[in-house]
Parts: structure tokens; C-alpha cells; sequence
């Protein structure tokens, strides 16, 4: 059954309440203006939700009440009934620019759409709070109250709840700067049942964002496979004259490391338009890892597996010949992280294995041996990263950055203020079990051999079932 026409909704309130960041949260909409002053909004703008082309809701920012007790004693005086009287108060004061406001939000609510009233709960209720309820109430129309706390203060919220039971159908605490898709969800359950006439619409709704968020977690783990086989798979390669051979191996070790920052800033752009977050540019913590460079020392220690945990799932799993640290690390060399500055020199030990820049001559030669060795060419070439770690690192990172992303409520224009701790862990694969590390790692183990399709996309298509069931986890909309 198609929707004739989008539910719209009326988002009212004093100024400075949060009924913008509110909208902009519930339309998924970076756009809308949000502002710390008051009376920001001077009419109303409509934010439609669309999905696959179609509008399925609208929801209205309006401007904030400016002089509610007087309107509601004009209201109270008036013979009219209730619903009238509003009609008879717009038409009444269309050209008095003390109620300007008044006249342009209670407009949508005259022609039919439903109420979000939202307040700042952590302030006492007052006289004007009161007449804007009742002004609210006197129209008719459905309402919903959403008790919006700017900052951690609920002292007043028994006041509200108990003026809100006296004056709306439904009433719910709503954080607009840091409503999860869940809670965005529950508050769409909330206004399907404050009208029953609106249940079969809203159910339409209610479905379609549920369809849209599993095609954006589909459309995610395609990108995570793609960032995972572009990355492994990369390699750089330069020629070089033998006498500069050291400072182009420098070179190329940076261009590598920076061609692999550059695939995952790109994955990071995807996301964010996959998520709808267009216009704000926000950072993490101050401490997290997805600060650091993709080949920093504390990023390989806070995330991946540690060192039990690579031996231990390099064995079970079967596809890595050996279960030593040897095998765990094999593949990196402490020059890739020297030549980001990154890592101090005692990381030799720790990441052993291979150096990464294999030194391939071209030019004539004997039986192998260079004739000229000095006038001779040198091929280098970095890569593919066969590494294990490095694989767990860079799953960590892309499954960081979708938390932060599905988290940030679109309404929200500060920073991240949290500060993780040092050494505080902050990836997800170390607490994953056991048998879906194995999973991954024959997942990692047949993108070493990509000759073998068959092989390939089978453990390509276990990996990418693991990792579906996980985001659907993380955003709240998947098993438990």
C-alpha cells in the first residue's frame, strides 16, 4: 500500500529549546541550521525523509513561540471552539509582528500535521511553558512531548512528565545530539500510536527506515571488503639508480604507507555519505586511535589481537603454515613504521619477519650477478602486506570509525569530549570469539591466493555474513 501523501510533523517549542538539532536528528539532515542563540529559526522549513526517490515524512522546524500568554488569553476570550479559535487567532493577528511567530509555527499545525513539542528539561517549568501546552492542546491536533536534555540535569524532570501527562497523547526523553538509530526508531513507534489514524501510515514509515538502515549496513560491509582486498593487495614499486637506492626505499616506504591512509580516508568519505553526514566534519576522541596514523606504535597496541590471541587463531585456523609469533607477524618491518615517524627502533623485535622493500635489479647480468651493479638500475617494490596484525588493525579501525558514524546524531555540532586513556582498548576484534576470528582469518588466509576464486569467495562470503550480523549489533538493529 503506497502513502497518498507523507505524515508531516510540526516540531514546536520555546527558543533555544533544541527543536532544530531535534529535526535534524529525526530527518537524518546535516543541513539544518543549529545554533546556540536564540530565535535562530525565523520561519518554518519542511526536511523531508526520503527513501528509494519517495518521501515517507516530513518534519517541520518552526520558529519559537514569542508571546505564548497572550495568545492563549486571546484564545480563552474567544467564543469559538477550540480548534476555531486558533484559525480565528492566525487570521486575526496575521499583520502584528509581536506574534509573527506565533502565526507562522501554529500554520502546518492548522493544516493537519501532528506535534513534536520539545523542552529543555534541565530548567524549572514556567508560566510560559504552561500556555504554550495549553495552546498546543487547544489545537487539536495529536502531540507528542520530547524532553530534550542539553546536559546531564534531571532534577526538573518530574516536574515536566507531570505537566506533559495533563497535556499530551505521549510523552518521551529524547537527546537529540546523541539519539541512536534505536531511539530514533522508538520515537517513530511513539508518534504511530498517539493516533490511531495515523498507525497504517506510520507502520510504512517505520518500515521503509528499517529497509533503507539494512541497505546502508549491506552497502558498509561492501566497502569494508573492498578497503580489506585494496589494502592487502596493494604494492608500490619505483626504479631507482643503485647509488640512491637508500633514500628511494625511504621514499617508496612513505608513499606506500600514505597510498594506504589515502584508501582509507576514501572509505571514510563513503561512509559518511552512506550515513548522510554531508556537511559537518567532526573528530574522534581526543585519544582514540583513529587520530594516529594507520601505522603508529599505540594503534598496533591498542588494536588487532595481542600476541596470545595471533598465535593462538593462526593455529586454529588452519591456513597459516605455523603457530609462532614468527607466522603472527610476518610480512611488516619496523622501517615501514620508521618512515612515518612513528615507531621508535625497539619495535624491531616486536614486529619481526621480512622487510617490506625487496630489491629487485634490472640491467645485464650473470648468472644472476649484477655486471654492473653501479650503473645498473634497482627495481623496489613494497607489498602486497601479507600481515596479520596488520588485517585484525585495519577491521579495528573501519569498525572504530562505522561506530562513531552511526552514533553521531545528525543534530549534534560539538566535538567528541571524551578522552579514552592511554592504552585503553578501543577496537572490537580482540573481544570477538574464537570461531569468528577463525572465520576471518580464512577469510585473510584465501585473499593471499587470489588464484584460487572458488576458495576466495567462499571465504569472502563467511567473512562478509560475520561482519552484516555485527553492524546490525553494533547499530542496534541485529541479534543479540
Amino acid at each position: 500500500m503506497m502513502l497518498v501523501a507523507p505524515l508531516r510533523f510540526a516540531v514546536v517549542g520555546h527558543p533555544n529549546e533544541g527543536k532544530s538539532s531535534v529535526v535534524s536528528t529525526l530527518a537524518e539532515d546535516d543541513t539544518v541550521p543549529v545554533s546556540s542563540l536564540p530565535g535562530e529559526t525565523q520561519s518554518c522549513q519542511t526536511y523531508p525523509v526520503i527513501v528509494d526517490g519517495r518521501t515517507i515524512v516530513e518534519f517541520i522546524d518552526t520558529p519559537g513561540f514569542q508571546n505564548p500568554r497572550h495568545t492563549l488569553a486571546w484564545l480563552e476570550d474567544c467564543a469559538a471552539d477550540d480548534e476555531e479559535a486558533v484559525k480565528a487567532f492566525r487570521a486575526a493577528h496575521r499583520n502584528r509582528p509581536e506574534f509573527r511567530h506565533e502565526i507562522e509555527l501554529l500554520e502546518p499545525i492548522e493544516g493537519g500535521a501532528g506535534i513534536i513539542y520539545v523542552v529543555d528539561a534541565s530548567r524549572p517549568l514556567r508560566r510560559d511553558d504552561i500556555a504554550e501546552m495549553e495552546i498546543l492542546r487547544r489545537s487539536g491536533r495529536p502531540r507528542l512531548a520530547i524532553i530534550n536534555f542539553k546536559e546531564h540535569d534531571d532534577q526538573y524532570l518530574a516536574e515536566w512528565k507531570g505537566a506533559f501527562r495533563r497535556n499530551f497523547n505521549a510523552v518521551r526523553v529524547f537527546n537529540a545530539h546523541r539519539a541512536t538509530y534505536a531511539e530514533r526508531i522508538a520515537l517513530l513507534e511513539t508518534l504511530k500510536n498517539i493516533d490511531q489514524d495515523w498507525q497504517p501510515a506510520m507502520d510504512q514509515v517505520i518500515g521503509a527506515f528499517r529497509r533503507d538502515w539494512q541497505k546502508r549496513l549491506a552497502g558498509t560491509v561492501d566497502l569494508i571488503i573492498e578497503l580489506l582486498e585494496k589494502s592487502l593487495r596493494h604494492v608500490a614499486v619505483a626504479e631507482y639508480r643503485e647509488q640512491d637506492k637508500d633514500a628511494a626505499e625511504e621514499r617508496l616506504k612513505e608513499r606506500f604507507c600514505g597510498d594506504l591512509g589515502e584508501l582509507e580516508q576514501a572509505f571514510h568519505e563513503r561512509i559518511r555519505r552512506l550515513f548522510k553526514h554531508n556537511i559537518f566534519r567532526y573528530q574522534p576522541p581526543p585519544n582514540s586511535a583513529l587520530r594516529e596514523n594507520l601505522f603508529s606504535e599505540r594503534v598496533w597496541k591498542v588494536l588487532g589481537l595481542d600476541r596470545a590471541q595471533l598465535t593462538w587463531a593462526a593455529a586454529l585456523a588452519g591456513g597459516a603454515a605455523g603457530a609462532g609469533l614468527d607466522v603472527a607477524f610476518t610480512g611488516i618491518s619496523a622501517g615501514v613504521f620508521t618512515a612515518t615517524g612513528a615507531l621508535i627502533g625497539a619495535l624491531t623485535a616486536y614486529f619481526g619477519g621480512e622487510n617490506l622493500a625487496r630489491v629487485k635489479r634490472v640491467g645485464p647480468s650473470l648468472f644472476g650477478v649484477p655486471l654492473f651493479p653501479r650503473l645498473g638500475k634497482t627495481e623496489l617494490k613494497i607489498g602486497p602486506l601479507h600481515n596479520l596484525q596488520f588485517f585484525f588493525v585495519l577491521i579495528d579501525r573501519v569498525l572504530i570509525f562505522f561506530s562513531y558514524v552511526i552514533n553521531w546524531a545528525h543534530g549534534r555540532r560539538e566535538p567528541f569530549p571524551e578522552d579514552l586513556g592511554e592504552n585503553s582498548r578501543e577496537g572490537f576484534t580482540a573481544a570477538w570469539p574464537e570461531e569468528w576470528r577463525k572465520t576471518a582469518i580464512r577469510y585473510f588466509e584465501a585473499l593471499k591466493d587470489p588464484d584460487d576464486m572458488e576458495r576466495l569467495e567462499k571465504r569472502r562470503c563467511e567473512f562478509q555474513s560475520l561482519l552484516r550480523d555485527f553492524l546490525a549489533t553494533l547499530s542496534g538493529e541485529g541479534p543479540p
